[in-house]
């Protein structure tokens, strides 16, 4: 139990899950700008942020996760030459496929 100077009680929060701490801001905010830059479709339209939770097949998921994940590794093997940017849009698109294949 935790009790405040204003008298106020809580239960405690030891047992919790801890969102705030597992979990980056500043990747958060990445890869929400990468999912926002990618809703726009091939016809010119936008598809909503939450159109994945539909229901994509995991194998879909796997391949393109795959696909990210060798990006993001030829990047590194560029070394010098390649780019942080070419990193960070390899790994959201990693981190998209985890979450998509995590939901399904």
């Amino acid at each position: 139990m935790r009790k405040y100077k204003s008298g106020a009680t809580r239960d405690s929060n030891t047992d919790k899950l801890d969102y705030k701490g597992f979990t980056s801001a500043l990747a958060l905010k990445g890869f929400a700008e990468y999912m926002h830059k990618n809703r726009k479709q091939a016809d010119g339209t936008m598809r909503d942020a939450d159109n994945w939770k539909k229901g994509i097949p995991s194998e879909d998921y796997e391949e393109s996760m795959a696909r990210h994940m060798r990006q993001f590794e030829y990047e590194l093997e560029l070394g010098d030459r390649g780019t942080i940017a070419h990193k960070l849009e390899a790994l959201h698109g990693v981190l998209f496929n985890v979450q998509g294949w995590l939901h399904e």
